[in-house]
């Protein structure tokens, strides 16, 4: 069973912020991080992913430098800055907020089911 991608696709910026907090990456690691992250249920297409990246730099939540690979292709790295760390703080907050409200919204039977003894009220 795949994630639906339209409920993550809000939340690209705040989880490639989550994964550059722990450390630096390229794209394609972010990508294989988050597909075994998500047990192969979800990752972001390639275009999704290096707009995010451009968007975060040109917004000072990430810096981008090229690594000194010995083989290979050279490897464009993203670090997450200060701004980036205090945005990364802030979505976190804000998430836990909507999904409470989010959660209290779809669970509103279930609830309400407890709260009337099967009254069914809200």
């Amino acid at each position: 069973m795949s994630i639906a991608s339209d409920l993550i696709r809000g939340h690209t910026d705040t989880i490639i912020l989550s994964l550059l907090s722990v450390s630096d990456s390229y794209g394609y690691k972010i990508n294989k991080d988050i597909l075994e992250l998500t047990g192969n249920r979800f990752e972001f297409k390639e275009a999704t992913l290096y707009s995010a990246f451009r968007r975060l730099e040109q917004s000072g939540l990430i810096a981008s430098y090229w690594g000194d690979e010995n083989s290979g292709a050279r490897r464009k790295y993203y670090t997450i800055t200060d701004s980036g760390r205090r945005q990364y703080s802030d979505n976190l907050a804000e998430w836990d907020k909507t999904k409470a409200i989010v959660d209290k919204l779809l669970y509103a039977a279930q609830n309400a089911d407890k709260a009337d003894n099967g009254g069914g009220k809200i």
